[in-house]
């Protein structure tokens, strides 16, 4: 039964070094690695604190219920429940597990946002897609191009090592692709109406100037290895 259960909670084996036990552990909502208003102009204080106060508290606490709610179907042996719990579990665990990339996926220009990388990764996007600039044109359409809520992401493909751009819809993480998450640009309306209304090309434009490619650099690095 316990291989049963980690089978179908591999949404997180990208993210977390955790292991499900018979006493359920609790995530966390994970600190900003810099204040609410640091992105700004480019996203404001006021996005930043919802998002993180609010959106993501919300997954990380629906998260836990639904694992709670898992283990105690396990504890009963009731294999339908832990089934019928899969679609919580899904999209509350994308949710922590896609936030908690994002916000190290960002950072304030006075910090790395938006200087741009060399070394393996760059070499690897320039084999790619031609050039970083190439990459960033390609991406920006994937985010933008999705229909309704989602993300778009720059994955590493584990077998061939070799990167891609995925559209993931509401809070799939790109496990669910058998993608390494390396960039995900957050297209949900709670991550830029606020401030850009309708306009979801122009937020996505300005997202690029608090990139953290250091920390996309890293993930490709550690993923590679």
């Amino acid at each position: 039964m316990r291989s049963q259960l980690l089978q179908l909670s591999k949404v997180f084996q990208t993210f977390t070094e955790k292991q499900f036990s018979s006493s359920v552990s609790k995530f966390q909502l994970p600190d900003l690695p810099y204040d609410y208003g640091e992105l700004e102009p480019y996203i404001s204080a006021e996005i930043m604190r919802l998002h993180h106060q609010k959106h993501h508290q919300t997954y990380v606490n629906n998260l836990n219920v639904a694992l709670e709610k898992i283990h105690k179907a396990e504890e009963a042996g009731n294999v339908g429940d832990m089934i019928a719990l899969q679609k919580m579990l899904k999209f509350n665990g994308g949710g922590h597990v896609n936030h908690s990339i994002l916000w190290h996926n960002l950072a304030p220009v006075n910090k790395g946002g938006g200087t741009r990388p060399d070394g393996a990764f760059l070499k690897a996007v320039e084999k790619e897609f031609g050039s970083l600039d190439a990459l960033i044109s390609s991406l920006s359409a994937t985010a933008i191009g999705v229909e309704g809520s989602g993300w778009g992401w720059l994955g590493l493909d584990p077998n061939t090592k070799k990167l891609k751009l995925e559209q993931c819809q509401n809070q799939d993480p790109l496990s669910t692709k058998n993608l390494i998450p390396l960039l995900g640009v957050d297209v949900w309306e709670h991550s830029y109406y606020l401030q850009y209304k309708n306009d979801r090309a122009s937020y996505v434009k300005n997202v690029w100037n608090v990139v953290n490619w250091k920390d996309v650099a890293n993930r490709y690095e550690k993923a590679v290895a």
